[in-house]
């Protein structure tokens, strides 16, 4: 007996829509179900080298929780390439200006570091409120583990 191993056609074809309500979640926790998902862990073809998973929509993500003092201590940096163009943001600056940044980020951080883990992460997309334009999609809810 053969051991199956997906093609990238077989997994192209079977990619789901999901939708995940970041209100009340923490952070860390949302983060690694959604890298999880991306990446196609949840799935018994799941193969490292093929992407074989789903599209995540996370809806509601300047609503987010964070346990202890993270909200000062975490700080987001970027560079204008300039010299002393160093900037950086807490958390809470971050989840007023662009919270959609913030689970990205986060993603980010928990994807392989690799043109395939680059392309999982296009299968991201994440909104301020609780409106998204991918209704067209019939995106289905995301049950977290959390919420069992």
């Amino acid at each position: 007996m053969k051991t199956y191993s997906p093609n990238a056609e077989e997994a192209k074809q079977n990619r789901e829509w999901l939708v995940v309500d970041a209100t009340g979640q923490t952070l860390g926790r949302l983060a690694s179900q959604v890298a999880s998902v991306l990446r196609g862990k949840h799935k018994p073809t799941f193969t490292t080298h093929i992407d074989t998973g789903d599209f995540v929509v996370v809806t509601n993500c300047e609503r987010i929780v964070v346990t202890g003092d993270k909200m000062e201590t975490i700080r987001y940096y970027r560079h204008s390439r300039y010299p002393g163009g160093l900037k950086s943001r807490t958390l809470r600056e971050q989840l007023v200006k662009s919270p959609d940044r913030v689970i990205f980020e986060a993603v980010k951080g928990m994807m392989p570091k690799t043109r395939l883990g680059r392309a999982q992460m296009k299968k991201l997309r994440i909104y301020a409120g609780n409106e998204h334009p991918h209704a067209a999609q019939q995106p289905k809810p995301m049950v977290l583990e959390g919420d069992k």
